[in-house]
């Protein structure tokens, strides 16, 4: 099979890096990027979508940070009401309806969710006014309007929960995603519109020139080469390492401070609690959700100070126990640390002042700053706004610049949105063509959309490809294949952990399909067996590590062990 043959728009194929590595190096861009999470591959498409050039500039992989970490809700924020913060709340469920009917429809699904009420009159009374205004806010008729369950009602919805823990409940709909999916698709788009989109490149300083940055020093971290990228205009979009970024730049710093708030999240199986809905619930630091996920349940989450560095947030022991603490005291059949099938850290990148003292306090709205002429810094926010965070911060840049349209990205489908629907509504005569269970056919078309057409086309001409990954079902040999070649996966730990969500999904964390998937790395970019050797064992390294880290009762001890772990190759890896 020709594996060369990925130069179509929109795929980010080694070709497409190579190329965009050359362009990197000799043309004079409106907007380089810094950043490749969800915050940053939007403001990419935003600049393409005003007819700005852009380039970005990641350091790992896309959404390797927070942006794969997140609760996976896409939401209006039903707390923030009780905050008063009715702007916020507004602004994010506009942004749902968008994802849901416009933008992302194949990726972005409504999700039903139960408020169990403790208390008979003036419970229901307080949360059902505030649902009614949430479903007349900027998003209505995107989902269902809540409603009123009584207990029996709640006992025939949601069986697994314990009786005892609630006297009714009441119903409501948000939407939900895969994160980290997600914001690889919008990297496509952006790539789609001609923004030049590079991973494993690490930003390592700033050009300033006159008294504005003009670019920014690099290097790509493949060849451990050094370039320097132009552009009219820089935007920091790294999160909770927009510091790092600020202090290439002596004697400058933004407008605000970026304050870490780690949360952590467990992932059980979809047979182990018994709901046709998920659950929120207050607890009280935060509030406690169990959403079904892709046929788990996502719990979480926590919501505490991460002081240590920030890369390499880590679960603990604690963090672990806590959740498992507070998910039982809601359900008839208790889980325990044998049930569980991934646990993930992520760092929010929280916006303050100084004053506020709880981390569980700061809005989550976004920030921007211009320290220097040339440079913007963006922070704060949450994954649901993300496309109005870009469309802010690239406004910043287009009056910097005085050119550019308005932005375009309420109008404008992902890649895959666009023939979505049509394939979605005749995928049993696609599972008949191509030989496949409709049920098969239509998880592909709910994780890829109109895009599913080439996976199909791949397995046509190599059957094999269609049988699952080891340990992994229902993940295909072909979502591998189609990872390296088209949607920017240069590591086996891009493909397991992001591009699918084996790393979180399976008990073993992939590591029975490790060798399988290196070998389809092999031989889309021309990995050697060493090459495939080398992947195979960095990955079942941070695996092990991470299992090491997640013993230990504190984030100091986790980070420690983990280290410890991370810089001894005589260590034994997970087999």
């Amino acid at each position: 099979m020709n594996y060369e043959n990925t130069q179509r728009p929109g795929r980010l194929s080694r070709q497409q890096r190579i190329a965009d590595r050359a362009r990197a190096e000799t043309e004079i861009f409106d907007v380089a990027v810094i950043g490749g999470g969800i915050t940053g591959v939007g403001v990419a498409l935003d600049a393409e979508s005003r007819g700005l050039s852009a380039v970005l500039l990641e350091a790992d992989d896309y959404a390797s940070g927070t942006s794969s970490k997140s609760s996976k809700l896409i939401h209006g924020g039903l707390r923030y009401l009780e905050m008063l913060d009715f702007a916020l709340v507004r602004e994010a469920l506009r942004e749902r309806k968008l994802l849901l009917e416009t933008i992302a429809p194949h990726l972005v699904k409504p999700v039903p969710l139960i408020w169990p009420l403790t208390h008979r009159v003036w419970e229901r009374g307080y949360l059902g006014a505030g649902l009614a205004l949430y479903d007349s806010m900027g998003g209505a008729g995107a989902v269902p309007v809540h409603r009123h369950l009584s207990k029996r009602r709640m006992r025939r919805t949601a069986p697994g929960l314990d009786p005892q823990a609630y006297v009714g409940g009441i119903q409501f709909y948000d939407a939900i995603e895969d994160d980290a999916r997600y914001a690889m698709t919008v990297a496509r788009t952006a790539a789609e519109r001609g923004a030049a989109m590079l991973t494993k490149v690490r930003a390592t300083g700033l050009s300033v020139v006159g008294g504005r940055v003009c670019g920014v020093h690099a290097r790509d971290m493949l060849t451990d080469t050094e370039f320097d990228v132009q552009a009219r205009h820089v935007v920091v979009a790294a999160g909770p390492w927009a510091g790092h970024v600020l202090e290439m730049i002596p004697g400058r710093q933004a407008d605000f401070a970026v304050r870490p708030s780690k949360g952590i999240h467990i992932v059980v199986p979809g047979d182990r609690i018994e709901s046709e809905a998920g659950v929120l619930m207050r607890t009280e630091k935060s509030v406690l959700f169990v959403i079904p996920w892709d046929g788990h349940w996502l719990i979480g989450d926590t919501d505490t100070e991460w002081r240590e560095d920030t890369g390499t947030p880590l679960p603990t022991r604690v963090d672990v126990e806590y959740l498992l603490s507070k998910v039982n005291s809601i359900l008839k059949h208790p889980l325990s640390t044998d049930d569980i099938e991934g646990v993930f850290a992520g760092l929010r990148p929280l916006v303050h002042s100084g004053d506020e003292v709880d981390t569980t306090k700061i809005s989550r709205e976004h920030s921007i700053s211009t320290p220097l002429p040339g440079i913007s810094v963006i922070a704060g926010g949450k994954y649901t706004t993300y496309r109005v965070m870009a469309k802010d911060v690239m406004d910043v840049v287009a009056d910097d610049l005085r050119v550019g349209r308005p932005s375009a990205t309420s109008k404008l489908p992902l890649v895959g949105a666009r023939g979505y629907r049509d394939l979605l509504e005749n995928h049993q005569k696609l599972a008949g063509e191509a030989k496949m269970t409709p049920t098969a056919v239509k998880r592909l078309l709910n994780r890829y959309g109109d895009v599913t057409e080439e996976l199909l086309s791949l397995v046509a001409a190599d059957p094999a490809l269609g049988a699952p990954l080891a340990g992994a079902a229902p993940y295909t040999r072909v979502e591998a294949m189609y990872a390296f070649l088209c949607e920017g996966a240069l590591t086996v730990a891009d493909v397991l952990e992001r591009r699918t969500r084996i790393r979180i999904q399976c008990k073993d964390a992939g590591l029975a399909c490790v060798e399988d998937v290196a070998a389809i790395g092999g031989q889309v970019l021309g990995w050697s067996p060493a090459d495939q050797m080398r992947q195979v064992r960095a990955y079942k390294a941070s695996v092990t590590a991470q299992r090491t880290a997640m013993r230990e009762d504190t984030d100091r001890d986790a980070v420690a062990a983990f280290t410890r772990f991370m810089d001894n190759p005589k260590i034994a890896v997970a087999e």
